[in-house]
């Protein structure tokens, strides 16, 4: 029983990029063809914007709202 429990905690889920709700500053630049220095910008010029989480230090793109704000500011 316990080597049971023990295997599903050391399994690891990998869903594709793709399917994500959040995105890394690594895997939004794979992503988006972003420089990470770019990303980490647009975090700083945005302080409060609705499109990236911070947990800690890390932040995490909301991969959604990103795709929107990328296609408002582009907009022109």
């Amino acid at each position: 029983m316990m080597d049971d429990e023990n295997e599903l905690e050391n399994q690891s889920i990998d869903i594709p990029i793709w399917k994500r709700y959040l995105l890394s500053v690594t895997e939004a630049s794979q992503f988006y063809h972003i420089g990470e220095k770019r990303l980490r910008q647009i975090v700083d010029i945005h302080p409060n914007g609705e499109f990236y989480l911070l947990v800690g230090n890390k932040v995490l793109f909301k991969k959604e709202q990103f795709e929107q704000f990328l296609a408002e500011s582009t907009a022109i």
